[in-house]
């Protein structure tokens, strides 16, 4: 599998702890907090899919291009990042060992525990 970070999405995520479009929720409310896929599709279908995939620290080039697959590690619900998806992306990355994407996510964490 070829996963690469995002930089746009990473530059994107910076941009917004930065500008105050954070959630600084706990580890486990991501399963509550994640868009459902009805969400995922109706941004899809409004904005298009380099406005999904800017919400998404991974990129898996083995995937194709305007597919949900392709885009991995999301880090917020497009309008906010969200401490408990960058948990989540720090942790599963580290699990595939996709480091540049744990770094990102690290970085991200630190962010947004910078505010609390």
């Amino acid at each position: 599998m070829a996963v690469k970070l995002n930089r746009t999405a990473y530059a994107d995520a910076e941009q917004l702890v930065a500008t105050g479009h954070r959630v600084l929720d706990s580890r486990d409310d991501w399963s509550e907090h994640q868009p459902s896929a009805a969400e995922e599709n109706t941004v899809i279908e409004e904005r298009g899919f380099a406005e999904y995939a800017r919400w998404h620290l991974g990129v898996n080039d083995e995937k194709n291009e305007d597919t949900k697959e392709r885009y991995e590690f999301p880090y917020g619900d497009f309008q906010d990042v969200h401490r408990c998806a960058l948990l989540a992306a720090e942790s599963r990355a580290g699990q595939y060992h996709h480091k540049d994407i744990e770094l990102a996510a690290a970085h991200l964490l630190g962010m947004l525990d910078a505010e609390r």
